[in-house]
């Protein structure tokens, strides 16, 4: 099976049919579309009027205005546009962990990440990738053509995860980048430190774009399942240690709810959805679940 193929699974494809991933808020795009846009053209819905200024084509002028006012004032109409959705992809190190039997952290972002731009092409929207670890390594700008999909996941599945994250960095980066705004759709770990996380997300929110955060984990790292001694090797440059797993099991749990809590908290404070999400979990039925709230919030 090559690449396009295998991160298309029939049965999660089907799960999402009907589910549109509809902006909260307004968004920009390229061509005419399904969502209201956040500037005005001259076509499709009236909005209001503006004062004529010279240069502006007179064909928009709204004569009735003139008659009344001796003032002239130009219509304005709210037009629709397309989704933009802009993926990004956690490709660092520790995505790479796997429990016994499971996929690792990555293969199940990008299965999650190939099903939304699947989905976001086929109602006709505009998708775009960024695959990052301490910096930005990969950036595809956002397109709605079917042949663009097959080049995104082409790039998700030749990204290798070797490096450190510097997640909040990154966010600050593409922040700047993604000059039209839209949904922001974050797979990662998210670990790093959370107050530079949200620091980094601020920044995206600032900018006006909606963000998604899904936070993948292994169940190996939620539920520490470890009884006998167990040598422990460290990611992203971490040493290795061999200990007993029920001495620290507590104190361990104690610090990923606690993490997790920090995150949950500030995805929440700026009005961003945070999702968790287990690599146990199928898919179908997390993502669509997901949606499907989503989609009843929007209407």
């Amino acid at each position: 099976m090559d690449d396009y193929q295998k991160y298309l699974n029939p049965l999660t494809l089907a799960s999402l049919q009907g589910l549109d991933l509809q902006a909260r808020a307004v968004v920009e795009g390229y061509v005419s579309g399904m969502h209201k846009s956040p500037y005005q053209g001259f076509s499709v819905e009236f909005a209001e009027h503006r004062e004529y200024v010279p240069g502006d084509d007179v064909k928009h002028v709204d004569w009735k205005v003139w008659s009344k006012t001796d003032k002239l004032y130009l219509k304005q109409y709210e037009e629709e546009t397309n989704l933009l959705t802009y993926l990004l992809l956690d490709t660092s190190e520790s995505m790479s962990y796997a429990a016994d039997g499971n996929v690792s952290k990555l293969q199940y972002a990008q299965f999650v990440a190939a099903s939304l731009a699947y989905m976001v092409i086929q109602q006709q929207d505009s998708v775009g990738l960024a695959t990052f670890d301490e910096q930005v390594v990969r950036y595809l700008k956002p397109s709605g053509q079917p042949s663009h999909l097959k080049e995104l996941i082409h790039i998700m599945d030749t990204t290798p995860g070797r490096r450190k994250s510097d997640v909040g960095m990154v966010f600050h980066d593409l922040a700047e980048r993604f000059k039209k705004r839209g949904i922001v759709v974050i797979l990662s770990d998210f670990f790093d430190d959370v107050p530079r996380i949200i620091t980094g997300l601020r920044h995206l929110r600032h900018r006006r774009h909606e963000v998604i955060a899904f936070h993948i984990m292994d169940p190996d790292e939620l539920d520490f399942p470890f009884r006998d001694p167990t040598l422990f090797k460290g990611l992203e440059g971490l040493g290795e240690i061999l200990t007993e797993p029920h001495a620290l099991r507590r104190a361990y749990k104690g610090e990923v709810d606690a993490f997790i809590d920090e995150l949950r908290r500030g995805c929440q404070m700026i009005d961003i959805d945070y999702v968790p999400l287990r690599t146990d979990r199928p898919l179908d039925e997390a993502l669509s679940g997901y949606l499907a709230s989503r989609s009843a919030r929007v209407r």
